[in-house]
């Protein structure tokens, strides 16, 4: 073949996925960055504060199960779709997705916002001490006000997602980065109090992070409200396309895995950080910053899939499974490149990295340790995260559910409690389960990845 860069890459195909996949690996990584500044800006009224914040991470993503499920079905259909060219279709699945999101994001909204005392305790959090009870307070109200204003950061999410599905990765990355600029600026307005703004500490980084999803939702409607975009808002009702038990029904059948994925796999992430809590709050904090650092990790992987979504759906939907698979190796073989350079970074500045968030050497050197297991973790998270992907974005969704599932749920918490408890490592032993979890992942997804079956499903 001519224009060979690696052996058994194509020049071409290499340019086609850098050109979706850098949208996306920008948008997940601000994504990522955003969690991670708020972390450090957070960090300033003291390793409580960041405690707080990780209690909450978790749960939150539990509320979110539902909705990351129907983002993917929503890609992998709308991939399929345009991939056909059948764009009333694709529309129909849109419109029917989004009237689901928006009620079913109402009622957790409520739900959550009065549960959420018990739902932190439940986490880990007690109010055994003064600091304890100052933490577990701060826990609840940023809770309180992050699920209170879901409904945006759910709107934003499925737009996007049909966006990408349709292979418009840079509209999503607009909105994205635009929405977790504005919750930086607004985290340095709001939690200190800066140029006139009152210092409203915990509630400032809630309120940051809630106003940066009003602004992407904004963004992401705004995005298809043009009649030429494939998904449109002009050419549904112009063409009064409704919501239909059909499109409803393709949305279950590849959502309902993965629904059953996410609730499994943030328990398992649940039982992790609960053992990280009881191990005490400066181990939760530093436990936290290392889970920030591992998502810029997990963002490049995401970003890559996110393309391999949308490319895989696109061949698929064009009856072209060979050029499916090429796709697929080649997102693999940049996340390879990127997860040598994490490695070398990681190595170099852990001790830098951590001093950002804290003062105490102690914590420093806890964060340290988490960072020396991250070293591993980053070998097999990027590309487990691609091959992962692209089984969704074919509908291969109950093998992911099943792998997920023993990853997360079991091998994870299981290896947790053996080294954080059993054989003493603290929140070292903790993290070597989460290395265990990605280890088995990967091993999972190149198995069903490599024996092919998954271009032969029919979504």
């Amino acid at each position: 073949m001519q224009g060979m860069t690696i052996r058994g890459y194509s020049k071409e195909n290499f340019k086609v996925v850098f050109n979706m996949a850098w949208p996306a690996v920008v948008e997940s990584f601000f994504v990522a960055f955003a969690g991670l500044v708020d972390s450090l800006m957070v960090s300033r009224m003291g390793s409580y504060a960041v405690a707080a914040v990780g209690l909450t991470t978790q749960p939150k993503f539990m509320g979110l199960a539902l909705f990351f499920a129907v983002n993917v079905s929503i890609s992998a259909l709308v991939a399929r779709r345009f991939g056909a060219g059948q764009r009333e279709d694709a529309n129909c699945v849109f419109r029917t997705a989004l009237t689901f999101v928006i009620a079913a994001a109402v009622v957790l909204s409520v739900l959550f916002v009065a549960a959420a005392d018990p739902i932190i305790r439940l986490c880990g959090s007690s109010d055994a001490t003064p600091e304890d009870l100052k933490t577990h307070e701060a826990a609840v109200i940023y809770f309180r006000i992050i699920m209170g204003g879901m409904i945006f950061n759910c709107i934003q999410m499925a737009v996007n997602s049909a966006q990408r599905g349709a292979g418009n990765t840079r509209i999503t990355m607009r909105t994205n980065v635009t929405s977790n600029l504005v919750n930086i600026v607004l985290n340095y307005l709001l939690i200190e109090g800066h140029f006139g703004f009152p210092a409203l500490g915990i509630v400032g980084a809630a309120l940051a992070t809630v106003l940066g999803t009003v602004v992407s939702s904004v963004m992401s409607i705004l995005s298809i409200s043009r009649a030429e975009s494939f998904i449109s808002i002009p050419y549904i009702l112009t063409n009064k396309i409704k919501a239909s038990g059909r499109a409803l029904k393709s949305l279950i059948r590849i959502g309902y895995g993965i629904f059953f994925e996410q609730i499994l796999m943030r328990i398992g992430f649940m039982a992790t950080a609960v053992m990280a809590a009881k191990k005490g709050m400066d181990a939760m904090a530093a436990h936290q910053v290392g889970m920030n650092l591992m998502g810029l990790t997990f963002s490049f992987g995401d970003g890559l899939q996110a393309a391999a979504v949308a490319l895989i759906g696109r061949s698929l939907g064009q009856g072209k499974p060979e050029l499916a698979k090429d796709y697929g190796r080649t997102c693999r073989a940049l996340g390879m490149m990127i997860a040598a350079v994490l490695i070398l970074f990681y190595f170099f500045g852990a001790g830098w990295l951590m001093s950002m968030f804290f003062e105490e050497e102690h914590i420093i050197e806890i964060g340290v340790s988490i960072m020396r297991v991250i070293i591993f973790i980053v070998l097999f998270q990027i590309i487990q995260v691609i091959y992962m992907g692209c089984l969704r974005g074919a509908g291969d969704t109950l093998y992911t559910a099943f792998a997920a599932t023993m990853s997360v749920t079991v091998i994870r918490t299981l290896v947790s409690w053996l080294g954080g408890f059993v054989f003493g490592l603290g929140i070292v032993g903790i993290w070597l389960g989460v290395l265990a979890d990605q280890v088995s992942r990967f091993t999972f997804a190149s198995i069903r990845y490599r024996m092919g079956k998954w271009v032969k499903i029919r979504i």
